[in-house]
């Protein structure tokens, strides 16, 4: 038995087993296919998500390698949007393979200890009170393995969420389009060209080019090299010979969400839980997203030491941040099929100072916001906190809460000192979540930081110790302490 079965080596699941072993939870990762696959799905992590892989020292390998990209479209609007003096550390999207995103994440999860399985597939679970137990497939036959909580990394069409029987509302794909990455004979030009059959994207990649055109064929057959040719050649009205094809496949832009991201001891995250339109690339971010929202709450939870309410905030906080995602994806798709006045007038909105970083903030989930317990109106409440090169960056590797203030909160917080490290530096106090969201600022006195201790790290479980009863963290960096 293991505490923790994750079906899916894909960013979600990695990025979760990453943050799983960092608890010390043990933690299996189950994969179908034998090998990381030879085409790349993704190649953008945007703002938002380097803010969060930078909390656990996770950016700074892939910025050294990556192509950093200052600024963000919006469908087809003739504005550029700035992510400069945005709410973020890192003002630009980073272009990179997703396959070096998953390198990455996979080394840093199996130096922790994750037991990643590839060629084995999750083909069924059942769950009780006290755990599920799910059925395992390998070349060699089947096995059984029980886990006290399963997570669903799995994809779109995921075993883990149909196995539970967790609906997938929404809506289906209305429109198919092709997505091959080629090597023309000829060079095409960057970005939309539109011809007398329709418009065709291109982006450029070392040694090929990735084409996006809309899909007139069979919607359920494989992609051909022969029937990608043909969409091409009609959309551009002339022929263009593909002198070989590395990845060729179609997409839908289907939308929907699961109705339950947590049932019982099966949790969902990535693809499992929410599918969209590509727009703004932002499916692996989002995966992302989730994963670290739910790491630090499973691992809680798995220990023993969350409150009862904690694993169902990742549904609450998770849920309606993927309901966001959807809604402003269908909004990029249906104003990249309009023109005249609405379009005009987002156009003059996103040339505005104001609306051009809205826009930006809104399309790269920059402006996340959970709700804050105790509630409050303060503008840093349920945001991510920034770090910059503050103590804040080096304290949330740890993957515990950080409480930022002066000595006159330590004693307040001493009954939670396993969960919450002490740092230095402001004066007013603020209370950090282990996912980087401020729970709690003090703007006088110290109200409220007891109920915000209590509600995300549960009720204490001794007195508050004296000055020389502190216990000392040796992995905490200088400057800090345990609380």
């Amino acid at each position: 038995m293991t505490e923790v079965i994750i079906a899916g080596a894909g960013p979600a699941g990695l990025l979760l087993a990453c943050e799983l072993r960092l608890a010390g939870v043990d933690t299996v990762v189950l994969e179908r296919h034998p090998r990381r696959p030879d085409f790349c799905r993704g190649f953008n992590l945007n703002a938002r998500a380097l803010d969060l892989l930078a909390r656990r020292g996770l950016a700074d390998p892939l910025i050294a390698e990556g192509w950093r990209v200052p600024h963000a479209a919006f469908s087809s609007l003739p504005v550029t949007l700035g992510l400069a003096g945005t709410h973020t550390d890192h003002p630009y999207s980073l272009g990179i393979p997703q396959t070096r995103v998953e390198e990455i994440l996979e080394e840093h999860a199996t130096a922790r200890g994750a037991d990643i399985r590839r060629g084995h597939e999750l083909r069924g679970l059942a769950q009780d009170d006290d755990g599920v137990e799910v059925t395992v497939a390998t070349g060699g036959g089947e096995y059984r393995l029980r886990a006290r909580y399963v997570v669903g990394c799995d994809g779109s069409s995921s075993t883990v969420r149909k196995q539970a029987g967790i609906a997938f509302p929404g809506t289906a794909t209305t429109r198919w389009s092709l997505l091959g990455d080629v090597e023309p004979a000829e060079p095409l030009p960057f970005g939309v060209t539109s011809g007398p059959g329709g418009d065709v994207f291109v982006i450029p990649r070392p040694g090929y080019v990735r084409v996006i055109t809309a899909d007139p064929g069979d919607h359920e057959a494989p992609v051909t090299q022969e029937e990608f040719q043909r969409a091409l050649d009609a959309a551009l009205g002339r022929p263009i010979t593909i002198v070989a094809a590395r990845w060729l496949t179609r997409f839908g832009d289907a939308a929907r969400q699961a109705e339950a991201y947590v049932r019982g001891r099966v949790v969902l995250a990535g693809d499992a839980a929410h599918i969209h339109p590509p727009a703004g690339a932002i499916g692996v971010n989002v995966a992302l997203d989730d994963a670290f929202n739910l790491g630090w709450k499973l691992a809680a939870t798995v220990r023993g030491t969350a409150p009862a309410h904690l694993l169902g905030t990742y549904h609450d906080e998770r849920h309606a941040a993927g309901a966001r995602v959807l809604a402003s994806t269908q909004a990029q798709v249906l104003l990249g099929e309009t023109s005249g006045p609405l379009a005009d007038l987002l156009t003059r909105v996103a040339r505005h100072p104001g609306g051009n970083r809205a826009f930006a903030e809104t399309i790269t989930g920059l402006d996340t916001r959970y709700p804050a317990h105790p509630a409050g109106d303060h503008p840093w409440l349920g945001r991510l906190a920034l770090t910059g090169d503050g103590p804040l960056a080096t304290l949330q590797r740890q993957g515990k809460g950080v409480l930022l203030g002066p000595d006159d909160l330590v004693e307040l917080a001493e009954p939670w000192a396993e969960h919450v490290i002490m740092g230095p530096g402001e004066p007013e106090g603020l209370l950090v979540r282990p996912d980087g969201h401020v729970a709690w600022v003090r703007t006088s006195g110290a109200d409220g930081l007891r109920e915000a201790l209590a509600h995300w790290f549960g009720e204490p479980r001794s007195e508050p110790q004296s000055s020389h009863e502190r216990p000392t963290n040796a992995d905490a960096p200088a400057g800090s302490r345990t609380c």
